[in-house]
């Protein structure tokens, strides 16, 4: 009885002596184990970097862009529209598309670019005509062409306009090349092309002012959504120009775009592979004259007329005016209002109303 005593009380010691030496955590390490695991902090995800946007607004499409291009001088290219031009270079980087028509029911387009940074082949370049300059003088803007009419050279001269020529000019070789697969492949007249570096370098050596002086101003008014709101429907819009010509805008609402087609297929760049597209399509009506029997043209760029204005897949008439050659366009709705244009690029679509004809539904 004594042994068993004994041995009961030594026990009760050692059990007291480990208590006070280690403890319960001391006996139990894997409960101290699991409770470190649970403590551990896991780092929270840092946020998404928000998208960078230029400070600066181009002028020719209320679009962001780098303040160092707001106060650029626009560069204005003269493109070949023939069917055997085809494709045009750059055409879809354009921040606005003037379409007129030339001799013959042909149309030549006048491509700007308030900035030709990022631009690369600019093709195929075509000769100059009076009402194609006056649209260059509006955006005081410089201007590239390959010859000219004789009462557009006349012009270049007397009104002292900016401009570079690939068939007279003095620095052609600089700016102008044949390239040699539109020469092969289109013929010899639909070769001379250009590219936006070119043009650039050629600037750089000062020739040319690239900043508007301090009286211009460019009065155009954008908003996020231009559609208008009291517009009819006009998802599908067909501009025929002439018997050879008509130009095709389709309305896409996922990209808040019409996408161009012309000579029954889609309209595409062949510098960019993409499609030419606009946020915003205006027609304007305006006097047209035959001049000759050659069939040049005269086409009425300054004064006042009717017009019609597409963005958002609707369509609205507006009413378009202009005070000289230097003044750029101003719009107005029919209530007199001053037009908001969506941000986003334009194509121009200058029409004789006794000759061409716009259809939209």
């Amino acid at each position: 009885m004594k042994i068993k005593t004994r041995i009961w009380l030594l026990a009760t010691v050692l059990m007291l002596v480990l208590a006070g030496c280690g403890g319960k955590d001391d006996i139990f390490p894997e409960i101290e184990s699991e409770e470190n695991t649970n403590e551990i902090s896991v780092p929270e995800p840092e946020p998404e970097p928000q998208p960078y946007v230029p400070e600066g607004t181009n002028p020719l499409t209320g679009l962001p862009i780098e303040p160092e291009y707001e106060g650029n001088r626009p560069v204005a290219v003269m493109l070949n529209n023939l069917k055997a031009a085809q494709p045009q270079l750059g055409i879809s980087q354009a921040d606005i598309i003037y379409e007129v028509s030339v001799e013959g029911g042909i149309t030549r387009m006048l491509a700007l670019y308030q900035t030709l940074e990022e631009i690369e082949t600019l093709g195929s370049i075509r000769s100059a005509r009076p009402y194609f300059v006056e649209l260059a003088l509006g955006h005081d803007a410089v201007y590239v062409h390959a010859g000219g009419s004789q009462e557009a050279y006349s012009n270049l001269y007397s009104w002292k306009v900016d401009h570079m020529d690939g068939v007279r000019g003095t620095d052609d070789a600089e700016i102008f090349w044949r390239d040699s697969d539109r020469r092969k492949n289109n013929g010899y007249e639909h070769s001379l092309v250009t590219s936006g570096q070119n043009i650039l370098d050629y600037l750089e050596k000062g020739k040319f002012s690239t900043k508007h002086d301090g009286s211009w101003n460019y009065l155009q008014a954008f908003k996020e959504d231009g559609t208008p709101a009291e517009g009819e429907a006009a998802e599908h819009v067909d501009v025929r120009f002439s018997n050879y010509k008509t130009a095709t805008f389709d309305y896409d609402a996922t990209s808040g775009k019409y996408f161009i087609g012309q000579y029954g297929k889609d309209h595409i760049d062949g510098s960019t592979g993409m499609q030419v597209s606009a946020t915003n399509v205006l027609v304007l009506k305006t006097s047209v004259i035959v001049l000759d029997d050659v069939g040049r043209l005269r086409v009425q760029t300054t004064g006042e007329g009717e017009g019609l204005f597409f963005c958002g897949g609707k369509a609205v008439p507006i009413r378009w005016n202009r005070k000289d050659r230097n003044s750029s366009f101003a719009y107005t709705l029919e209530d007199g209002s001053s037009l908001a244009l969506g941000q986003g690029n334009s194509y121009v679509c200058i029409i004789s109303p006794k000759i061409s004809t716009v259809k939209y539904e």
